[in-house]
């Protein structure tokens, strides 16, 4: 991919993830281009490998279309969640090294001035344990989870900003950090299980109050 499809795409996908597009937003190739200072083309190509992506959805003859965040979706991506992070917490608490478990201390603290702040430092807190399994696929796969997650976790942790909203799943990585350092998996399985399950009902309620549902 050269340098301007590269950008364009990264742009892009930054925007929709980051909700900066919302969800079923239209974005037209010209109007694109033009403000990116580029050619059609590379826009193009970014729109196919969006939708791809499962971001963006091609209209024939009508153009394209940030995909709406459906509760169906939502819920897949959550039981995914769950089926992929539980069963890397316990591979974690068996394999990383003392030095590797003492520096999730890291993820102690978070900045919760916004809900995209505290959304990056999810997704890197999360992204971390993936690496702690030593497996690169599924390193790679919670990667590519977390980041279409973000679009979810924007919709509902914007609703708490500035209300202490952050506390409570900071308060579950906290208690996942400290299983882990015990080497006690089961523990850290099961706070996980908790945390992304007390976070599907609080997206599920977000979605039924944003018009956003696909």
């Amino acid at each position: 991919m050269s340098l301007a499809r590269n950008r364009v795409y990264e742009l892009v996908r930054s925007e929709i993830i980051s909700c900066s597009l919302m969800p079923g937003a239209e974005i037209r190739e010209s109007e694109l281009a033009q403000r990116l200072g580029v050619s059609k083309s590379p826009v193009r190509d970014a729109m196919q490998k969006l939708e791809l992506e499962g971001l963006v959805d091609i209209e024939p003859r009508r153009g394209h279309r940030v995909r709406a965040i459906s509760v169906k979706d939502a819920e897949d991506i959550i039981e995914l969640r769950l089926i992929l992070e539980t069963e890397t917490v316990k591979k974690v608490a068996r394999i990383a090294s003392d030095a590797e478990l003492r520096d999730l201390d890291r993820f102690r603290t978070a900045d919760q001035s916004s809900a995209a702040r505290f959304t990056e430092y999810n997704r890197t807190f999360h992204h971390a344990l993936s690496l702690l399994s030593q497996n690169r696929r599924l390193s790679d796969e919670t990667r590519r989870l977390m980041d279409v997650y973000d679009r979810l976790c924007i919709v509902s942790l914007s609703m708490l900003s500035g209300k202490g909203g952050f506390d409570d799943p900071l308060r579950d990585h906290i208690a996942i950090i400290d299983a882990l350092q015990e080497r006690n998996g089961n523990a850290a399985a099961r706070v996980m299980r908790r945390h992304v399950t007390k976070s599907r009902s609080q997206i599920l309620r977000a979605l039924e109050k944003r018009p956003i549902i696909g």
